[in-house]
């Protein structure tokens, strides 16, 4: 048997879910702040199979999606100027900007290209050396330690036409302004791939100051389950403790090798995200030793702050405040292929995972 199928497994899914069913007797509000999760969730028919009274929701956990539309106008403002080759990752090349989308961009001519990681990014300032490389930096603490190893490198090899656009961003602070905005939260399932960095120890704050149960879940079937059975019990129980689920590769610490190389190169900062606004403290800017390799210092960017699409209620569904099919575009105008709000495009979106999914859920 695969090793993955032991978590799909059709029996231990059944019995997790009847142990939900027999331990849960009041209506709560679970949120999960990963899209990995949230794809998940909607791919395997997670909601149908528990309580009705038991309700989850999505968070702003989609990088794609909470990345402000002022950053993709940004990146169309940098293609455009000459002897810039652009790279981001696929997710963004067809978010919607003010006015254009960087695909666009790309087949009016501008050279932007797909990678796969910051490396990349640095291979191409390697080989391109009359040429300034800027990468798209989207992503959580998950991501952003093969950003800051792309900038160490970059300065240890002189690769000053090396630059990074940084939009990384740090969970806790959303996670914080969620609670703060008094949307009535009964648990989080909290971001494995984050934890897997950070340390499920990030979180503690959580339960210890709002008295909010935080699981750390997985991504498979019987991960979110067993989850959502660990926030029933503490419910329940009337308890709120930090507790792991996603044990096979989450501890408490994290890794200190990725957090020490994102201290490294990396302040906190003020960050914008789509729904929430400005967040104190909730950003990655690139330290003052890096700033040759930091696009915002380097390159004449003059961008206004951007305004969301008419009809797009993608703000509010990444505040949990609703759900795709509340908003008037959704299907009808808004899809994958014509995507409208950043939560339409990314493969971690709401509205997409809605859309692909929408038979198994309610």
């Amino acid at each position: 048997m695969e090793y993955a199928d032991q978590f799909r497994n059709k029996e231990l899914i059944r019995k997790t879910v009847e142990r939900i069913h027999a331990l849960s007797t009041r209506p709560v509000t679970f949120m999960e702040v990963c899209g990995g999760h949230t794809m998940a969730i909607h791919k395997s028919g997670i909601s149908s199979l528990l309580p009705k009274h038991i309700q989850l929701i999505s968070g702003p956990g989609c990088p794609v999606c909470v990345t402000d539309r002022t950053f993709i106008d940004t990146a169309v403002s940098i293609a455009c100027m000459p002897d810039i080759i652009l790279t981001s990752f696929g997710d963004l090349m067809r978010v919607p900007g003010s006015n254009s989308t960087l695909n666009e961009e790309k087949a009016k001519g501008a050279d932007i290209r797909v990678v796969y990681s910051p490396l990349d990014a640095l291979r191409l300032a390697l080989e391109n050396p009359l040429k300034n490389i800027v990468f798209l930096a989207i992503g959580f603490e998950t991501t952003a330690p093969g950003t800051a190893i792309s900038i160490i490198e970059a300065q240890q090899m002189n690769r000053c036409n090396f630059m990074v656009l940084s939009a990384h961003k740090i969970m806790p602070p959303a996670m914080t302004a969620i609670i703060q905005t008094g949307l009535p939260i009964n648990g989080y399932l909290a971001p494995g791939h984050v934890c897997t960095i950070t340390g499920a120890d990030i979180f503690r704050f959580i339960p210890d100051q709002y008295q909010i149960p935080v699981v750390v879940a997985g991504f498979e079937p019987l991960d979110i389950l067993q989850s959502i059975l660990l926030l029933v019990r503490q419910v329940e129980h009337k308890e709120a403790n930090l507790e792991i689920q996603y044990q096979r590769v989450v501890n408490y610490t994290g890794n200190s090798i990725a957090k020490k190389v994102l201290k490294k190169v990396f302040n906190l900062t003020e960050s914008w995200w789509r729904g929430l606004g400005e967040l104190p403290q909730s950003g990655l800017g690139i330290k003052q030793e890096y700033k040759v390799h930091d696009a915002k210092e380097r390159l004449p960017i003059v961008v206004p702050q951007a305004t969301e699409p008419k009809g797009c209620i993608c703000g509010d569904i990444l505040r949990g405040l609703k759900k795709s099919t509340d908003c008037p575009l959704f299907r009808m105008v808004c899809t994958p292929d014509n995507p409208v709000g950043a939560c339409m495009v990314s493969n971690e979106g709401a509205c997409q995972a809605s859309f692909r999914y929408n038979g198994l859920v309610s």
